[in-house]
């Protein structure tokens, strides 16, 4: 089964500047939410159709469980990416909950315990919900600073809200994704295994596989600063995910934001770009649809 995006998180030190930055961004940005003590986690929620940015911290690291046989440690996963810098930490798809787990372990792509959660949350309205998840994890030895995982909602009518979608930078969708690799096409079995798709498309600049819900690319750093003009996380431990590409209905409204805003941005190849320096680790891409 193809896995299209489900969310993409995006860790910080800091997660009130994130949740000032994403505003001055023009979107809309969820009220805090708290994770199991065992993570450690508190973070905001961005929502698009069927796509959310996941702005999250480490907000106390005393209780987080270790990585152990057959346990991914979200927790310890974020805190050890944070202790190296910010930026795009984990890629998220849509999930199927065992059924998951149990192929990325056929795979050899994971051999991970299902992890369950709950938290509750608001409607905009302030009326409390409860909302679920069932999380499968799957790991690239090549991309040890990238997590990977699908992610099963529960209740996702309680989860997914249209008001939470309409943002005044005109944003529609994530329209895909970018990760930074010295040579992509040694991750091409990894992300057909984890995405379902078993045909990646070979680029100038690296690799993309088309999901159902937002495009995957892998490029080759120099290719990366050609495309978006920014610098690109350091990729000697392996491959990073690196930029985040949003689809909006006006350019033009986005533009007259940011310079609002006194964001620092740039236009390439008829896109606008807000580099890591101004978004705390990311690349973050708009593009007119």
């Amino acid at each position: 089964m193809a896995r299209g995006l489900d969310h993409i998180v995006h860790a910080v030190r800091d997660l009130d500047p994130a949740a000032a930055l994403y505003r001055r961004l023009g979107f809309q940005v969820g009220s805090r939410n708290r994770h199991p003590r065992a993570w450690g986690t508190q973070n905001h929620i961005v929502q698009l159709p069927g796509t959310f940015i996941e702005l999250l911290t480490v907000a106390d690291a005393t209780e987080i469980a270790p990585h152990g046989p057959h346990f991914f440690s979200f927790g310890a996963f974020n805190r050890d990416f944070l202790s190296r810098g910010e930026g795009l930490a984990m890629l998220v798809l849509e999930g199927r909950g065992a059924a998951d787990a149990a192929e990325f372990r056929r795979a050899g792509i994971g051999d991970f315990e299902l992890y369950e959660f709950e938290r509750e949350g608001e409607r905009p309205d302030g009326t409390p919900i409860r909302v679920a998840f069932a999380l499968a994890f799957a790991s690239d030895p090549q991309s040890p600073d990238a997590g990977f995982f699908t992610c099963q909602h529960r209740h996702p009518e309680s989860f997914w809200n249209p008001a939470f979608q309409r943002h005044p930078n005109t944003a529609t969708a994530v329209a895909g994704v970018v990760l930074v690799a010295e040579n992509p096409s040694d991750h091409h079995i990894f992300l057909e295994a984890f995405t379902g798709e078993r045909e990646a498309q070979a680029t100038s600049a690296g690799i993309g596989i088309r999901t159902p819900r937002g495009r995957i690319q892998v490029m080759e750093p120099a290719a990366f600063r050609d495309h978006f003009g920014t610098e690109p996380p350091a990729t000697r431990r392996g491959a990073r995910l690196a930029a985040l590409r949003f689809a909006v209905r006006d350019l033009e409204t986005v533009e007259r934001g940011l310079r609002a805003e006194n964001l620092r941005s740039s236009g390439r190849m008829a896109n606008l770009v807000v580099g890591p320096d101004a978004a705390m680790g990311a690349t973050l891409v708009f593009e007119q649809i």
